[in-house]
């Protein structure tokens, strides 16, 4: 898909946001707000959902009354707090590393759970990952927990999207890299990379969304609709 293609803005009508009191999270509800989408907003500060907690999962997302015609999934962490990611592989703690798996991988699998439930026939789900998790892509090593974190995401958007199509044909579930946005999660690294704003991330990720169509399920695409290797 072009990064230039047309801005053939389809508004969903409801939304579910997931992670919404986080940088990205918060600026992808409220540009679904702008554009007149009612947004369910869930988020561990404000509703108590902590997504390494299967107990929570199920409380607070079984409190939702759905469906929604847009789930995005906007939950992360790229150490555990106070920490860094991993430059080298003595670096490693175990701890750590289980930390980052379950927020990054096991808790948006215990989300997705729900789907089935919280989708409308036909529905867009998009679930945050990152590029730095596509092996093919990696030429630099570093990072093993979020890298390989984000690598399990992927897998388990894939097969999630793979089940969803024997249910239906034409809902649409995909893994996003959103571009490195300005937020608090990435402010160490200010300066290393081209940033965007919170705001454009949202803009082009939604504009991702709107275009992708049914036989593009499964993927991974990053916010100018390319296709990002696994």
């Amino acid at each position: 898909m072009p990064s230039d293609a047309a801005a053939s803005t389809t508004v969903p009508a409801t939304a579910l946001v997931i992670g919404a009191s986080g940088g990205i999270g918060a600026a992808l509800a409220a540009e679904l707000e702008r554009r007149g989408t009612a947004v369910t907003r869930l988020s561990r500060r404000e509703d108590g959902l902590d997504v390494t907690d299967p107990d929570s999962v199920e409380r607070v997302l079984g409190a939702v009354e759905g469906p929604f015609a847009l789930i995005l999934v906007a939950i992360g962490i790229l150490a555990p707090e106070g920490q860094g990611p991993e430059k080298a592989l003595d670096a490693i703690e175990a701890d750590h590393m289980a930390r980052v798996f379950a927020v990054n991988a096991i808790g948006p699998a215990l989300v997705l759970r729900q789907l089935s439930r919280l989708l409308e026939p036909g529905g867009r789900c998009g679930v945050l990952s990152a590029r730095v998790g596509s092996i093919g892509d990696n030429a630099m090593g570093g990072w093993y927990s979020y890298r390989a974190s984000k690598t399990a995401l992927n897998q388990i958007v894939h097969g999630a999207a793979l089940e969803m199509k024997r249910q239906d044909k034409g809902a649409v579930l995909v893994a996003l890299h959103p571009g490195t946005v300005e937020t608090e999660f990435t402010a160490p690294y200010a300066g290393r990379h081209k940033m965007v704003s919170a705001e454009e991330a949202a803009k082009n990720l939604l504009q991702v969304m709107d275009n992708l169509d049914p036989a593009q399920s499964g993927g991974f695409y990053d916010w100018r609709g390319e296709e990002v290797p696994w």
